[in-house]
């Protein structure tokens, strides 16, 4: 099974080459493999989703930077809103 790392470094192998006919879709890795070039997040997710599951997936916009968020953020199960006085 293909871990996220490998998905992130097999989009880091093909972003030159989508950066010059695809700047601003979203691409879609799943077994290091380019799925699909998507108008939107939202559709790459559903495709995602739809036919692999939890993944691993990658869901990246061709040439933005990668985003990294805190395991305190990504471990979250319910947003927090305040404290609950």
């Amino acid at each position: 099974m293909p871990t996220l790392s490998k998905e992130i470094s097999a989009y880091e192998r093909m972003k030159t080459e989508l950066e010059v006919d695809y700047l601003g879709k979203w691409a879609l890795v799943h077994d290091e493999i380019l799925v699909g070039k998507f108008d939107t997040f939202e559709d790459a997710a559903d495709h995602a989703v739809a036919n692999f599951g939890r993944g691993p997936y990658l869901i990246r916009e061709i040439g933005s930077a990668p985003i990294t968020l805190p395991i305190s953020v990504v471990g979250r199960s319910e947003p927090r809103h305040g404290s609950n006085r």
